[in-house]
């Protein structure tokens, strides 16, 4: 990949995880008052909030997510199956999209009306980005066998450059 389409993807991959974040921190600051609020007004003003975040922001930003992190690790020297904490995020990623869309479609159900659901699910939700932003920083070593094959690809055929261009000796006889 390009260096500067690798930068544009990215900034796209943090921007929409970041947001991400974002957006179940307000999630989860609607869903506490729809939680110990007394009066249905407040309960219902905060469900209503909730999924109009939901499907708004925290599906397009999770899906978008998962999208430009795929890019860019196919696209750079990481890979998506070379490192562990790239597989760990992947997993991550996937098992946050599948558990949201899953929840999104039973938010406006009155089974999760007053419920702890919410609160639980976003709490989840921020633990486990959290990790996955942790990974990305600290980069922990462990590459999977796959990753090391590659690794010994690309040094044999570095090897293999660097003889064929190396200028040859004359032979003493």
């Amino acid at each position: 990949m390009a260096p500067g389409l690798r930068k544009l993807v990215l900034t796209a991959h943090v921007s929409s995880s970041v947001g991400w974040l974002g957006a179940i921190g307000a999630f989860l600051a609607l869903a506490i008052p729809g939680l110990i609020a007394r009066d249905d007004q407040t309960v219902q003003a905060a469900y209503l909030g909730m999924r109009w975040i939901a499907l708004f922001v925290l599906v397009p930003l999770s899906l978008a997510s998962l999208l430009t992190g795929l890019v860019q690790s196919l696209g750079t020297e990481w890979g998506l199956f070379r490192h562990y904490w790239v597989l760990a995020k992947l997993l991550i990623n996937v098992l946050a999209n599948v558990v949201l869309l899953l929840f999104v479609q039973r938010l406006s159900s009155s089974v999760y009306v007053g419920s702890d659901a919410p609160v639980l699910h976003a709490g989840v939700a921020l633990v486990l980005l959290l990790m996955a932003t942790m990974l990305s920083v600290y980069k922990p070593r462990g590459v999977t066998p796959h990753g090391w094959r590659k690794r010994q690809e690309r040094r044999r055929a570095a090897l293999q450059r660097a003889v064929q261009q190396a200028p040859s000796r004359p032979q003493i006889s």
